[in-house]
């Protein structure tokens, strides 16, 4: 029954910037209004809503405030450089110092994170294919640790 993920929506405070920086990460705006604005991330099959309003204050937690866009491997790979050619900061995950992207093993998936002008979570993942042998590594490798780890 259940295909995918059509809308995920986020707080922010101002829409303008917020538009902004939105079509900056590549996303197209498909419409607005005074006080809401949604943006493709795959034309018609699923979008964000930004929505202006004191919400934006919200304290930060997952569940409420991150949204994590697929990217594929390759893209991975170049994501530091494509979000600092965008002037956007790469920020650690969790408890994590490191800002580069890292692979999760136990979940098959890696990831890099940054941040939306109202502190937001925006997060690009990536599937990776998981050998049998570490599938149940619960450590967090980044790209060339995982890249190494596969050469053995």
């Amino acid at each position: 029954m259940i295909e995918g993920l059509y809308e995920a929506h986020l707080p922010v405070e101002d829409l303008e910037v917020s538009i902004h920086f939105y079509k900056k990460i590549g996303l197209k705006l498909a419409w607005r209004d005074e006080e809401t604005a949604f943006f493709w991330i795959e034309e018609n099959k699923s979008w964000v809503g930004l929505w202006e309003g004191k919400e934006y204050k919200t304290p930060y937690h997952p569940s409420l405030k991150h949204i994590a866009f697929r990217v594929t491997y390759e893209n991975m790979k170049q994501a530091m450089a494509w979000l600092q050619s965008l002037q956007i900061e790469v920020v650690p995950f969790g408890g994590r110092t490191s800002i580069e992207p890292f692979v999760r093993p136990q979940q098959g998936n890696a990831s890099v994170y940054f941040q939306d002008p109202d502190g937001n979570s925006l997060e690009l993942m990536c599937p990776v294919e998981v050998p049998d042998a570490y599938k149940q590594m619960t450590d967090k490798l980044s790209l060339e640790e995982w890249e190494e780890l596969l050469l053995r």
